[in-house]
């Protein structure tokens, strides 16, 4: 019997946790740089990019090719006990990169949770503080601390009571429904009057550009005062560039549009192309503040993701992804600008770089969520084989993040696809 969508999705339900969501009612057999063909034969234009992960689009040549190598050689050893230069020349290559003009070492893990939590580890060695600032909004990961950290219950801790203690939320600054960054500023200094003090805080954890949230970039001018704000009590600066980096933003970090640095970085996803490996770059003084045997991980920078990584930053360079980046940004706003202005209930299109959303209001209104209308966006959107995200607190933004390497009649086809579905539905 051939296989359907409809069979697997029986078989799935029977063997697999409801609690691993899943958006589209699809199961993939193969893909090719934007595109990705299920298991019926149906092909889709890939607008999700398996959530920021394929910058470099499917199967990139050049990442096949580095992972087929490498396979050729060794798949594990454990780094800690034997190690490779993959892991090193990764590690090299991303101190380069990363923002800030001090010396700076990185730590390979496996998954953005991982990276997320081993930076407040870090931290809390370097201060000897405990607690941690978060945002409203923000995204870090399923796991335990990473909960903590991020600013929305349902559905990622909903049902598993309390998350831990010594996390502190404070607002991010979004102008488009009335927090400024004076707002921010201020609910942090309420956190130091009311909750914590300065000298009790380890870190201050930020997305520079919200993910989950909503894709709301942070101002340059908060960016500014957030560092001035953490070197005046000692606090250290954490950019959670998980889904920001590798290029999204049309800079390899989205700090580096930010004009300051973070003392410490989290990225994973696009860094390797769809292997999983992610990490932790900071201050050399910061990440040595761990005693040997303190960091790691019995997978933590793969021999296979580090080589699939390094062929993706040689991708950026080679293909120059960040220029392509823009121009897919460009290309893409201007586009989904033209459906807002036909329809009312696209309150806003923003970008920075190719990280792009739409957020859906009813009646023109941005204070009135439309969670509704982007469910059926999505839903009619994969009906015309185009796959499509949503995201924000209130489930009304849509986002896009397809790989950087998608052709211009590709992206047009997308939008074409965008447009129908508010014709139809909005």
């Amino acid at each position: 019997m051939s296989k359907t969508n409809e069979s697997l999705m029986q078989r799935r339900t029977a063997a697999v946790p409801r609690g691993v969501g899943q958006i589209h009612p699809i199961f993939a057999e193969s893909a090719k740089n934007a595109t990705v063909t299920d298991v019926e034969g149906r092909e889709f234009i890939d607008f999700a990019g398996g959530i920021a992960v394929l910058n470099t689009g499917h199967l990139h040549p050049k990442v096949v090719a580095a992972v087929q190598e490498q396979l050729t050689k060794l798949t594990h050893t454990c780094f800690q006990v034997l190690a490779y230069e993959p892991y090193v020349e990764l590690c090299e290559k991303v101190n380069a990169r990363v923002p800030g003009d001090f010396a700076k070492k990185t730590l390979l893990v496996t998954t953005g949770s991982e990276a997320v939590e081993n930076s407040i580890k870090i931290a809390r060695a370097a201060t000897g503080r405990a607690g941690v600032i978060a945002f409203t909004g923000g995204y870090h990961g399923r796991t335990m601390m990473t909960l903590g950290l991020t600013g929305k219950v349902v559905p990622y801790s909903a049902g598993m009571g309390l998350m831990p203690g010594g996390i502190f939320r404070a607002q991010y600054p979004c102008e488009l429904h009335g927090v400024s960054s004076d707002d921010a500023i201020a609910s942090i200094e309420r956190i130091f009057k009311n909750d914590a003090e300065p000298r009790d805080i380890a870190a201050i954890i930020i997305e520079p550009v919200q993910g989950e949230g909503g894709f709301y970039v942070a101002p340059k001018d908060f960016m500014l005062r957030l560092r001035a704000l953490c070197d005046q009590h000692g606090i250290l600066l954490i950019a959670d560039e998980v889904q920001t980096g590798a290029g999204r933003t049309g800079t390899f970090f989205a700090m580096e549009q930010m004009g300051v640095a973070a003392d410490l970085t989290t990225f994973a996803k696009s860094i390797a192309g769809g292997f999983p490996v992610a990490g932790v770059c900071g201050k050399a003084e910061y990440m040595d503040a761990i005693a040997p045997g303190g960091l790691g991980g019995t997978y933590a920078g793969s021999p296979i993701a580090c080589a699939a990584a390094l062929a993706v930053m040689e991708v950026f360079e080679e293909e120059q992804l960040l220029d392509r980046c823009k121009a897919v940004g460009e290309r893409l706003v201007t586009g989904l600008k033209a459906i807002q202005t036909k329809h009312n209930s696209i309150g806003e299109v923003r970008a920075l770089g190719a990280m792009i959303a739409m957020e859906l209001c009813e009646g023109g209104d941005v204070h009135k969520p439309n969670a509704a209308l982007t469910g059926q966006i999505v839903a009619k959107a994969r009906e015309k084989g185009l796959i499509l995200l949503s995201c924000g607190t209130y489930g009304n933004v849509l986002r896009v993040l397809v790989p950087l390497t998608a052709e211009d009649a590709l992206l047009d086809r997308g939008l074409a696809i965008i447009a129908e579905c508010f014709d139809e539905l909005a």
